[in-house]
């Protein structure tokens, strides 16, 4: 605006420069970044030189002094509210897919064809495969009619999929209630909300607290779920998560506010979508991610029937086994991970975790029919997972 409009800055700009958090003021810092410094005997010299704040207008970034650290902005009571409830759904649908792992393979022996490890298997992915399959129609929907009414109405599936398969008594019917649980895929339009409800700034915390909610729900599956299932079954667990979505719902409606989408519209071309997907670096992590939840799906349709079987731990008592190995695993690989972050050695502490679980998975083919190396095997995997 100064090129178009003349050399004559206003004297109230000039007078704001030197005020801390003025707008000039963190325009001249965002310059500095793109401007080399200047030598000492430049900085002198412009000291030295006689200015006039009104008609030089480069005089507002000549001054050498140091400028002041932008403060952090922290999260609006709005956004934390708004960033909570939002992790606390997404929990509550990572709940329904981890609160039955530790005990299924066990519960299926008693039903007609829960010998069929194939069966078994499925049951537990398929929640997963068309969850993957409908996140982007979800996404795209929650575009479209708003990003609440889309994640009510996927919660609704949500339910209905698990009443289905809280009231089945064969394995085919818990497979399909499971294929319903997982077509209400929700994560995107809760990605997609969180992003409209947060400023640029707070939305890595927003993100942070998603993700700490789904390691609580990984946590507390393993320690409720033998403990749920000598009480009420796994018939009682599926009606449980049916409930807690109902709850779900209620609290989309009236808990979360109401925020207005943000649209960022850019000019990326017509191949910007494919060559975003099959981005190299990208596709090295979705695959990553794939293998990781492979190895962890699993090792639950084994791992179980061998604390039963090999180690002779009962079903209710395995939760003395997941919560000092799951704690034990977050107070050796939390600090690690801290440490490589602030030191920027995340790639050799990734290709680490890459070959701890590898070993891991020898380890549990080798010898998962004793108690000692099965237990030392599961620990490391939630190390390296």
């Amino acid at each position: 605006q100064h090129g178009a409009q003349g050399s004559i800055v206003p004297q109230a700009i000039v007078t704001a420069a030197g005020r801390p958090g003025s707008p000039v003021r963190e325009y001249r810092a965002w310059l500095d970044r793109f401007r080399p410094r200047a030598s000492t005997r430049a900085a002198s010299a412009a000291q030295a030189r006689p200015t006039n704040h009104v008609t030089d207008p480069m005089a507002i970034t000549a001054t050498p002094e140091p400028l002041p650290k932008a403060p952090r902005a922290s999260m609006s009571a709005q956004e934390r509210r708004s960033s909570m409830t939002l992790a606390s759904i997404y929990g509550l649908r990572m709940l329904g897919l981890f609160l039955i792992l530790p005990v299924f393979a066990i519960y299926t022996s008693t039903l007609p064809g829960g010998s069929d490890q194939f069966l078994v298997g499925l049951a537990l992915g398929i929640y997963g495969l068309t969850q993957a399959a409908l996140q982007i129609p979800f996404g795209l929907a929650s575009d479209r009619f708003g990003r609440k009414p889309v994640m009510m109405f996927g919660m609704v599936i949500f339910a209905i999929g698990s009443f289905m398969a809280g009231t089945s008594h064969t394995l085919d019917g818990i497979i399909v209630g499971r294929a319903v649980q997982g077509a209400g895929a929700i994560s995107a339009a809760i990605s997609a909300m969180i992003a409209d409800s947060t400023r640029d700034e707070n939305r890595t915390k927003a993100m942070a607290m998603v993700g700490m909610t789904i390691g609580m729900s990984f946590l507390v599956s393993l320690i409720a779920a033998p403990l749920l299932y000598r009480s009420m079954g796994v018939p009682g667990m599926f009606i449980l998560t049916g409930v807690l979505a109902v709850v779900a719902i209620g609290v989309i409606k009236w808990v979360v506010p109401d925020m207005p989408m943000t649209h960022h519209a850019e000019e990326l071309g017509s191949n910007a979508p494919r060559e975003s997907v099959l981005t190299p670096a990208l596709l090295r992590l979705h695959f990553s991610i794939f293998v990781v939840n492979f190895t962890q799906v699993a090792m639950f349709v084994v791992v179980p029937v061998a604390l039963v079987h090999n180690a002779g731990i009962a079903v209710h008592r395995h939760w003395l086994v997941y919560l000092p190995v799951t704690v034990g695993s977050f107070l050796v690989a939390i600090p690690g991970i801290i440490w490589a972050e602030s030191r920027g050695h995340m790639r050799p502490v990734f290709i680490g975790a890459v070959a701890l679980m590898t070993l891991t998975m020898l380890g549990f083919a080798f010898d998962y029919t004793r108690p000692v190396p099965l237990i030392a095997a599961l620990f490391s995997f939630f190390v390296a997972f």
